[in-house]
């Protein structure tokens, strides 16, 4: 069984995605809307690459 998480700082509106982080070395990230639809997975350094490009402003989102 797949351990989603969702962000403490959510704001309850159910606009937030969830993430799970499982033994298979990928992290799955979910709308939180729609708990039964799909998920996207991504290799642990392949999301850790996003995120940190995210954090340093090469991203612009």
């Amino acid at each position: 069984m797949i351990q989603w998480r969702k962000s403490s700082r959510s704001q309850g509106a159910g606009e937030c995605v969830e993430v799970s982080v499982n033994a298979r070395q990928a992290t799955l990230i979910r709308d939180s809307k729609d708990p039964s639809g799909p998920h996207l997975a991504f290799r642990h350094d392949d999301i850790a690459g996003l995120f940190a490009r995210i954090k340093d402003g090469t991203l612009d989102l």
